[in-house]
């Protein structure tokens, strides 16, 4: 797992791997939010390109061999993973997303901490939870509708629906498809237009329009992990494990 940042100008371009399909697991958030939090602190740096390497933009969390929220915590306490994930929520330099590949489960999620999304038409978004017995994660249930509207984001969440980069598109989920050899140089152009403005006044009106968005993602993934806890035990669960093992459709029977 590496999380590299490097600069072009007032733009910190910070490219996370987590070979081969860039899983999300705690140490690969925790990286990316310490390399948030120094872009954050650097007074030369006025906005983020965030991206992965590979064909994959992130393949959401193992939750076959690696399930970040499998461990049971003790009673009140939060779960590592979803605290990392909510902290990314909090940066306060203006983030772009370039999506090169499928953005599933949890690496949905990392797309919807961007405020911009620059997506090459092989760009998938799937919220993949009940396809595998489970519940939306990573504040997913509270920021997506924000981004396509409940209707949409209710479909996304129950049938777990591969959007495809040009219906993502339309659906303001991306704000511009791109070529994929002009992903990069696009996403780069969208963050010096940002970085373009006058650095306190983008700031103060990016925590205006969505400033609470790191309480909101807190909150909701107390209640996310509350209904994964229990969805975890289920017979379910376990046969939609077993699938995507296996790569075939789950055969759920409602215990």
């Amino acid at each position: 797992m590496t999380v590299e940042t490097r600069r072009d100008g007032h733009v910190a371009i910070i490219t996370f791997a987590n070979p081969p399909h860039n899983f999300a697991d705690l140490a690969l958030i925790e990286g990316i939010g310490v390399a948030f939090a120094a872009a954050d602190a650097d007074p030369g740096v006025r906005a983020i390109v965030l991206r992965s390497e590979g064909r994959v933009f992130c393949a959401g969390a193992d939750l076959v061999n690696a399930n970040p929220v499998a461990a049971p915590q003790p009673e009140g306490a939060r779960n590592p993973f979803y605290i990392a994930a909510a902290a990314l929520f909090a940066v306060q330099t203006p983030v772009v997303a370039a999506i090169q590949g499928s953005a599933v489960g949890a690496g949905l999620g990392l797309a919807l901490v961007a405020d911009f999304r620059v997506a090459s038409a092989q760009a998938r978004f799937v919220a993949n939870f009940v396809q595998i017995g489970f519940h939306p994660g990573f504040g997913i249930s509270a920021v997506l509708e924000r981004i396509v509207g409940r209707q949409r984001a209710l479909l996304m969440a129950l049938t777990a629906r591969r959007i495809r980069g040009e219906e993502a598109e339309r659906w303001g989920l991306v704000d511009q498809l791109v070529e994929a050899e002009a992903l990069d140089s696009v996403a780069l152009a969208l963050a010096q237009e940002i970085a373009a403005g006058a650095p306190l006044a983008v700031r103060s009106t990016r925590a205006t329009m969505r400033g609470d968005l790191h309480a909101l993602v807190l909150a909701q993934t107390d209640h996310e992990l509350a209904e994964q806890a229990w969805l975890q035990r289920t017979a379910d669960f376990a046969e939609g494990v077993r699938a995507v093992a296996e790569r075939r459709p789950g055969r759920f029977i409602g215990e």
